[in-house]
């Protein structure tokens, strides 16, 4: 049901009611559809009325309208909730479920015994409960802390939605802040830029203002430039030059021009965060930096562990050069000179960095490696940042692999409210070798955290192609660690002779020295095309008929062994809209298919999906039910087993791990038939199709193409404008971060430059 049309509304009116039953209620934004009586008659009443239930009392404000279809409403634009009064009123409150563990059995016991004072006793005690029949100690305690939780969460969520904001930041507030999270937001509103809770700082402002805190007030300048500081991890930076910082967030903040905000408040406002703890000014090469204190922590730890560790020669075998040959045999194999040196380096040295494009046998040496480690027995754990890189390391190694998160065995700390891992420098990893791949997608928060999880005698490889594009989180950790020079580095540039039969291979170099690959098959390579199709209609068409019909038909590839990528969300060949298109063609409705809304995606049985954020916290069960776990991650890849509209849970497997996602949690999710070149990263598939049509300059790169080519294992199609694929060939801008980690690495935070280039 959507919000009605109202053609006519008569004039504002308040009036009191009892909720007597619930018609409709959306419980992503607390819309509601609400059967009411008050003054001698009953009526319908709309509006955003979250977890209201029968029985409850309400003051609505708002006006009378016309529906075209059911007639009269009363459209709430302010609603206050209230407790019902009256042993039979109670009664049917709770009778409604809306307190867990009470029914109707036993809102019938707790208002015979207690009438009108059922209410107090549940709040305040608890103990009496004890008296009836069924009820332990521990159960009463259990309902003590449901009924105060619902009282105070009603609340929480009215003052939520009467000002805009979504439902869902509820029982993330009520998590961190317990019962006092309302009066928090009252005298702090900027509370709800931090962690997770995703909200703008406008939003945020607007609350402040109407809890009477002054633009020039200090609270929110703190607030405004920590804000800025933070936004911009978003953008990779590790750290902000001040003045850069400054005119941001005093842009920010100068939202009324009655009310200047100088420099000189900025200045204080700084400081009196750099005084607190929460950020860290220093010069890196010349250059005034101001870090958050963690990122500042988390970039020096990096850089004076990984010197330590760059400066180690570890013990190795007598006969090392025996050792490797022996490797070889049994692989059947013959190293070349790149790769055989790759081997006895990771054999001698504490660290080593592997790097290599498509065809240099970059798999191969990695595999080398392992195995010498197993021959000198060492114990060794093979990492990658996503689960589809550590699905795809575990395939090519024959080994067991784990993303990072998972080797660390992330979790989420209920008193921080933030990311805590089980192994760390209390409790290292029992590994005496660490193997992490697609280092490219590594960031500086999640490299500090696995260093510290390494112990001090544990070899590390870390293996990654520079080109690819750099990770999404703060930083560009692995090209940085490349260019310091200061850790054993590998580069694998012989592209070996199998690999130059691919045009996929040989394209990617191409792109890579910035020339445009040969989009007319003559045909050779069978593995490499281009559809032109100009106008995004037409691209979508393509691409939708080669999913559907012509791959799977023709070329023998299924649908669910194809991947689209896009530059781009945005315009028709967006990931937004063909993920649209390809569902209707690949997964439409069907009697008895399941699927649920969420907000404009409908998630259906049989939908391939995408987690898009991090959740530590969230369950989940293997399939057999014998094993669960917790912990679903940005870019997983699962299948939609079941979408129950009523209940609103759409049940999703991520290769076996069984997820269950209530209304709350669905925002987390999006259609992935098709996904941006960025979220593939780290990813092989057998075919790939290649929207490029548009798009904003900033993602029509050299890397973006070179990322997306090299996605694709067997297939290669790009449809749309060979212009635009030209067009990113020769834009190889690459957004400049500020990161002071390669400084760091060189024993260089001064005011001098590197060879005339400041290293970020």
């Amino acid at each position: 049901m959507l919000e009605p049309e109202l053609p006519e509304e008569s004039g504002r009116e308040t009036l009191e009611a009892t909720a007597e039953a619930v018609i409709f209620q959306n419980q992503d934004n607390g819309y509601t559809v609400l059967r009411c009586s008050g003054g001698g008659d009953h009526f319908t009443a709309v509006g955003i009325m979250p977890r209201v239930a029968p029985g409850e009392l309400l003051t609505l404000e708002g006006s009378w309208v016309t529906h075209p279809s059911f007639g009269d409403q009363f459209k709430a634009d302010s609603v206050q909730l209230r407790l019902p009064t009256g042993a039979e009123a109670i009664y049917r409150y709770l009778a409604s479920g809306v307190i867990k563990g009470i029914g109707e059995k036993m809102a019938k016991k707790l208002v015979d015994q207690f009438g009108e004072d059922t209410f107090e006793v549940l709040e305040f005690h608890p103990e009496q409960l004890s008296s009836l029949k069924g009820i332990t100690a521990k159960k009463a305690r259990a309902i003590q802390a449901e009924f105060i939780q619902k009282s105070g969460m009603r609340s929480l969520l009215e003052f939520l939605t009467q000002h805009g904001l979504p439902a869902e930041l509820g029982p993330k507030l009520w998590k961190v802040y317990g019962p006092g999270a309302l009066e928090v937001l009252h005298v702090n509103p900027y509370v709800l830029l931090g962690g997770d809770l995703g909200v703008d700082f406008a939003t945020a402002d607007r609350l402040a203002a109407a809890a009477g805190i002054h633009a020039d007030d200090a609270q929110r300048l703190e607030a405004g430039v920590l804000y800025t500081l933070s936004h911009n991890l978003d953008n990779g930076h590790v750290f902000l030059p001040r003045d850069k910082l400054l005119q941001t967030a005093g842009r920010l903040l100068s939202t009324d021009p009655q009310i200047p905000i100088g420099p000189d408040l900025l200045d204080e406002a700084l400081d009196a965060l750099s005084i607190r703890g929460k950020v860290v000014q220093q010069e890196i090469l010349g250059l005034p930096a101001v870090y958050r204190s963690d990122l500042y922590e988390a970039e020096e730890y990096i850089a004076q562990r990984l010197r330590e560790m760059a400066a180690n020669e570890l013990v190795v075998p007598d006969q090392l050069s025996q050792l490797v040959d022996r490797v070889e045999q049994e692989a059947g194999i013959h190293y070349a000179a790149q790769q055989r040196q790759a081997v006895e380096l990771a054999a001698r040295r504490q660290v080593i960095l592997l790097t290599g494009g498509p065809g240099t046998g970059k798999t191969t040496t990695l595999k080398g490696i392992l195995a010498c480690f197993e021959a000198m027995g060492l114990e060794t754990a093979l990492a990658a940042p996503t689960g589809r890189a550590a699905k795809r390391l575990g395939e090519l190694c024959n080994a067991e692999a784990f993303t990072i998160h998972r080797l660390l065995e992330a979790g989420y700390d209920q008193e921080t409210d933030q990311l805590a891992f089980t192994h760390n420098e209390d409790n290292p990893l029992d590994a005496e070798a660490v193997i992490v791949d697609e280092m490219s997608m590594v960031d500086i928060p999640l490299m500090d955290s696995l260093l510290r999880a390494v112990s001090g005698y544990c070899r590390l490889v870390l293996v990654g192609d520079p080109d690819q594009l750099p990770s999404v989180g703060p930083g560009q950790l692995f090209d940085h660690l490349i260019r310091s020079g200061v850790i054993p580095t590998v580069q694998l540039t012989e592209i070996f002779r199998q690999a130059q039969q691919s045009q996929i291979v040989m394209g990617a170099h191409q792109i890579n020295q910035g020339l445009l690959p040969p989009l007319v098959n003559r045909g050779g390579s069978q593995d490499f095309f281009f559809l032109r199709r100009l106008q995004g209609e037409q691209a979508v068409q393509t691409i939708v008929e080669l999913c559907k019909t012509r791959l799977p038909q023709k070329m023998g590839i299924p649908a669910d062994q194809i991947q689209v990528l896009s530059p781009t969300r945005r315009y028709i060949t967006g990931t937004a809209s063909l993920n649209k298109a390809l569902q209707e063609a690949l997964n439409p409705p069907a009697d008895g298919k399941g699927e649920v809304k969420c907000g404009s995606v409908v998630f259906r049985t049989g939908d391939r999906v995408m987690q898009i954020k991090n959740n530590y916290d969230i369950l989940w069960r293997e399939e057999d039910g014998l094993k669960g776990g917790m912990g679903i991650f940005n870019g997983d890849i699962g299948t939609v087993l079941s979408a129950e509209p009523h209940e609103r849970i759409v049940t999703v497997s991520f290769d076996g791990r069984v997820v269950e996602y209530t209304s709350d949690l669905l925002p987390e999710l999006e259609l992935a038939y098709a996904m941006t070149v960025h979220k593939s990263q780290g990813s092989e598939y057998r075919a790939v199709i290649l929207a490029a049509v548009s798009g904003a300059p900033m993602l029509l790169t050299r890397g973006v193409l070179y990322t997306a080519v090299t996605r694709a294992r067997s297939l290669f199609i790009a449809v749309g404008d060979e212009q635009v694929l030209d067009k990113m060939v020769q834009n190889n801008r690459q957004t400049r971060r500020y990161s002071g980690l390669r400084a760091r690495l060189t024993g260089q935070v001064g005011p001098a430059e590197v060879n005339g280039e400041l290293p970020f």
